[in-house]
């Protein structure tokens, strides 16, 4: 058996390639990259059923060469495909990822230009991101970050697990009564041993989960040191995942208001009564455990997006995720004129310092 080089060809890891009819074959199934070959040899059709995710592909025409078939036209399609972007070279087994974010490294091959899904896993470990609110929700968004390889978690939260945070497979009845960072730590290392919680490192961004509404002063505060962040808000029986900010770039929450407010001249009161605090001996809100396991998911997976270089979806726009069903909604927000989060720190207007 010839030993593979760092020259073979393969496709992007998860490809199949499925029969459809005796001169037809599919490669792929998802409708994004997903190419039908037609117009082959019966026995041509054969052949690239047998190939995989594992074949080189500069070997294939020898192959059908030996079968007595047309290796030039298998080497064409072999080129064509190469030109629509569904192969890669083959990887170095001593980068490969293991474990739970293996399908993760797959998956971004996939969606990533380079097919450098690896790398982008790998990465991971070197990020720092900061979780506030860790009732189910919350908790929900760490684990699914530390599972994914997320190397540094900075957890904010030192209310007590009250029972109903015994949601969505998160908080465990035996925390009742424990401050929920300390249960959280104790949980994030148990589900990945790697993970660092101990508070050290500056977070490259912060999701913030909230009840109700979210905290203007806090969002006021993410913007001053320039700090990208998601907001997640989690309500009786609905929720709102975004908008995603990256300070500067992106319509920050403050817009948001300001936009309420130009259709609604009660929001800043209404808002105001949201966030001012409990009132004396209320009970916190519980959350709904598959509401707070959607929300944590996407919320997540912005991050991820993020973390990979790309843009997130939910620059610019919220997602309502509503019982019962859950079917999302999505809205797109604009930066609000009377905002001035676009504009340039006074520092840097000014220009610089006479002496």
């Amino acid at each position: 058996m010839s030993r593979p080089t760092r020259d073979d060809v393969l496709l992007r890891p998860g490809l199949r390639v499925l029969p459809r009819a005796d001169d037809e074959v599919q490669v792929g199934t998802d409708p994004r990259w997903a190419v039908r070959l037609t117009g082959l040899a019966p026995a041509e059709a054969v052949l690239w059923s047998q190939v995989d995710d594992t074949t080189d592909l500069t070997r294939l025409a020898d192959k059908a060469r030996a079968a007595g078939l047309d290796a030039e036209l298998v080497a064409a399609t072999v080129a064509e495909l190469r030109r629509a972007g569904l192969t890669r070279a083959r990887p170095d087994a001593t980068t490969a990822v293991h474990g739970p974010a293996a399908a993760d490294a797959t998956a971004w091959s996939l969606l990533l230009p380079d097919a450098t899904g690896d790398a982008v896993v790998a990465a991971r470990a070197r990020a720092v991101v900061g979780v506030v609110g860790l009732g189910p929700t919350g908790l929900g968004v760490a684990r699914q970050l530390a599972v994914a390889g997320v190397g540094g978690l900075l957890l904010d939260d030192d209310a007590p697990v009250r029972s109903p945070d015994v949601a969505a497979g998160t908080h465990r009845w035996a925390d009742v009564g424990t401050p929920r960072v300390v249960a959280a730590r104790r949980l994030l290392r148990e589900a990945s041993p790697g993970v660092r919680t101990d508070g050290d490192g500056v977070p490259g961004v912060v999701v913030v989960v909230e009840h109700e509404a979210a905290d203007p002063v806090r969002a006021v505060r993410l913007m001053g040191e320039d700090l990208p962040h998601l907001s997640v808000v989690v309500r009786t029986a609905d929720a709102l995942v975004g908008p995603f900010v990256r300070p500067g770039t992106d319509p920050c929450l403050r817009c948001l208001d300001l936009h309420r407010t130009d259709v609604d001249r009660g929001w800043p009161a209404v808002l105001g009564a949201l966030t001012r605090g409990s009132r004396p001996g209320a009970t916190p809100p519980g959350e709904v455990g598959v509401l707070a396991g959607a929300c944590a998911a996407l919320a997540a997976a912005q991050v991820l997006a993020l973390l990979a270089g790309t843009t997130p979806s939910l620059c610019g726009a919220t997602v309502e995720l509503a019982l019962p069903d859950l079917v999302a909604r999505e809205r797109r927000w604009a930066v609000h004129p009377a905002c001035g989060c676009r504009r340039l720190p006074r520092s840097a207007e000014a220009g610089p310092h006479e002496g």
